[in-house]
């Protein structure tokens, strides 16, 4: 039997709808020239095309006003941490699942890796970072925290407190059952919740007095 027969290297049946790695590679580098493009001139293009799909942001963050050109597929996550340095929210699941990322926005609390950033536009943002006072003191969640030891390796942290000063302010922090069915989108994988719940029982009266 032949090779050809046999479904050796001469084989059609071998090569049809199959390149060797030697062809792709070369049908890929030569693509561009005989569309009569060069690389360079395919990035430029593409440079052109990201830029012109660019829109302007104006929001307050923390307190400051801020203007900014995004990308408008950037979720408010990203502009946080990559743009602004405000590392505080954190990306976990990038799912909205963990609650690691939660920042307030006019006061609500909202997943920011699910938040598209152009959603913010004219809106105020307020991250861990802007929630102690201008002279420094704590917040008295950030405090409580502390004060009953309601963290353990801190990942989820700041996300937690500040779905926990949300809960208060929503009215949803009257018992420890309430508190723990509205801080159920906060995930803590050391198991802090005890001090977790503590935390913000201690700290709720403290602010509703303020």
């Amino acid at each position: 039997m032949s090779k050809k027969e046999d479904g050796g290297p001469d084989s059609n049946a071998s090569r049809d709808g199959q390149l060797t790695r030697g062809e792709g590679v070369l049908r890929a580098t030569m693509a561009p020239m005989v569309s009569g493009l060069t690389t360079e001139a395919i990035a430029q293009s593409d440079a052109g095309r990201n830029a012109a799909f660019t829109v302007e942001v104006r929001l307050t963050v923390n307190g400051k006003s801020r203007t900014l050109t995004l990308d408008p597929r950037s979720s408010l996550l990203d502009v946080l941490r990559e743009q602004l340095a405000l590392t505080g929210a954190k990306k976990g699941c990038d799912h909205g699942q963990c609650g690691a990322c939660t920042v307030h926005l006019d006061g609500y609390r909202v997943a920011s890796c699910l938040t598209m950033a152009v959603q913010a536009d004219g809106r105020e943002v307020t991250t861990i970072e802007g929630l102690a006072a201008s002279d420094g003191s704590l917040h008295p969640m950030q405090q409580a925290f502390i004060d009953h030891d309601a963290l353990q390796c801190g990942y989820c942290t700041p996300g937690q407190i500040m779905a926990a000063v949300a809960c208060v302010r929503e009215g949803h922090a009257t018992t420890p059952e309430q508190i723990r069915e509205y801080m159920s989108g906060n995930i803590c994988r050391c198991g802090a919740y005890v001090g977790i719940v503590a935390a913000i029982q201690s700290a709720a009266p403290k602010m509703r007095r303020a």
